[in-house]
C-alpha cells in the first residue's frame, strides 16, 4: 500500500500536507507515502512530528511546483522536475499504486492523459465527486477532465461511477441519472440525447432511470449522476459556493436571535460544516487510469489529506480498477468514438 503525495500541491503546502500525511500514516499500519517535493521543506516540516512513523515515508525531492494560475501544458514543458511529473512517474514506474495531490487539476489530469495510463476499454477518465444528498451521499461524474466528451464516454462513466457507488458508498444496485435541462427523454442537446438512447440500449438500462435535473442531486433522486465536465464543474462549484452562502446566513440569522443557547447553536452549526465540507470526503477520484489518482480541493488542509488518502487506500483494497475492467470488457460495443 504505497502512495506518491504531493506535498507542495495546493494554498496551504507543505505544512497541513505534511501533517495530513503523518495522520494518515498513524491511522493505518499498512500504509507506506512517498513524499514528493522540495526535499529540505519537506524535511523540516517532517522535523515537527517527532512521532511520525518515518520508516514508512520516502521522500523524493522534485525542484519545481505548478502555480495554479499557470497553464498546466506550458508549466509542464518548462517545469520538468516539478511535483505533479514526479508523483506520476512513480505511478507509471510501479513504485507507486496511487498518488494523491492537492495542485493544479489541470496539471494532475493532464499528467494522467500524457502518460495514456488508462485501463482497458476506458476511451476517457473522469473526475468523480461525492456530493452529500438527503439519502445519503451520490457520486458526481465528470467534473473537469473531459469539457468536450462523446455518448460513449459518458456511458463509461455510469459504469465506473456505479462500481464506485458500489464498493466504496455502499450502493447495492446503484441508479444513473444523467443531468439535463428536463426529465423528457427528447430535452436537451444532441450529446444528451444520443447518450439517453445508448443509455437504454446497454446493460445498463435496468438502473438507468433517466434525465435527471439539477436540483435533483441534492434530493438524492440517483447514486450516480453523468454529465459532461464542463457542466459538471460548474455544478460543483455552484454546489460548493452555496454551501458557503447558506452556513454564513444560517450563522448570521441564528446567532442573532440567540442569547442562552448560542454556544448549543454555534456546535450545530460547527457538526454541519464538518459533515458536509469538502474536507470531510477528502478528494475526487481521476476513474479510469491504470492506477488510483485523487485530486484534492486547492484549499485542503489536514484533514482533507489525510482523509484523501484513506479514499486512495480503500479505493487499492476495494480493488477498483479491476472490477471497472471486467464491467468494461463484457459491454457490447458502444460504437466507435475517434
Amino acid at each position: 500500500m504505497r502512495i506518491a503525495l504531493d506535498a507542495m500541491g495546493g494554498d496551504h503546502a507543505p505544512g497541513p500536507i505534511v501533517t495530513g500525511a503523518v495522520q494518515a500514516l498513524q491511522a493505518d499500519p499498512d500504509l507506506k507515502l512517498i513524499l514528493v517535493g522540495d526535499q529540505e521543506q519537506v524535511e523540516a516540516c517532517l522535523a515537527g512530528h517527532p512521532d511520525a512513523p518515518l520508516d514508512r515515508v520516502e521522500l523524493v525531492h522534485s525542484a519545481h511546483v505548478i502555480g495554479m494560475q499557470e497553464s498546466p501544458v506550458e508549466a509542464m514543458r518548462t517545469k520538468v522536475d516539478n511535483s505533479i511529473t514526479r508523483c506520476w512517474q512513480l505511478l507509471a514506474e510501479g513504485r507507486a499504486a496511487g498518488i494523491v495531490g492537492a495542485g493544479h487539476t489541470g496539471a494532475m489530469v493532464a499528467g494522467g492523459l500524457r502518460l495514456k495510463r488508462f485501463l482497458p476499454k476506458v476511451r476517457r477518465p473522469a473526475i468523480a465527486t461525492v456530493m452529500p444528498t438527503l439519502k445519503g451521499p451520490c457520486i458526481i461524474l465528470d467534473v473537469g477532465a473531459n469539457i468536450a466528451p462523446k455518448p460513449q464516454h459518458l456511458v463509461q462513466y455510469g459504469v465506473m461511477g456505479s462500481i464506485y457507488a458500489k464498493h466504496i458508498l455502499g450502493r447495492e444496485q446503484p441508479t444513473i441519472g444523467l443531468m439535463n435541462v428536463g426529465e423528457e427523454a427528447g430535452k436537451g442537446h444532441e450529446l444528451a440525447k444520443t447518450t439517453h438512447g445508448l443509455f437504454n440500449s446497454s446493460p445498463l438500462k435496468e438502473r438507468f432511470i433517466g434525465n435527471i435535473e439539477g436540483r435533483d442531486i441534492h434530493r438524492g433522486a440517483v447514486d450516480v449522476v453523468v454529465t459532461d465536465g464542463f457542466t459538471g464543474n460548474v455544478v460543483l462549484k455552484v454546489c460548493e459556493g452555496m454551501f458557503e452562502f447558506i452556513m454564513k446566513m444560517v450563522g448570521q440569522s441564528v446567532f442573532g436571535v440567540l442569547h442562552h443557547e448560542k454556544a448549543l447553536a454555534m456546535s450545530a452549526v460547527q457538526e454541519l460544516v464538518a459533515k458536509y465540507d469538502y474536507s470531510a470526503f477528502g478528494g475526487a477520484p481521476l476513474l479510469g487510469i491504470d492506477g488510483v489518482c485523487i485530486i484534492c480541493h486547492g484549499s485542503s488542509k489536514e484533514r482533507a489529506i489525510q482523509n484523501a488518502i484513506g479514499v486512495a487506500s480503500q479505493h487499492l483494497r476495494s480493488n477498483l480498477n479491476q472490477r471497472i475492467v471486467q464491467e468494461l470488457e463484457a459491454m457490447p460495443s458502444l460504437g466507435e468514438d475517434e
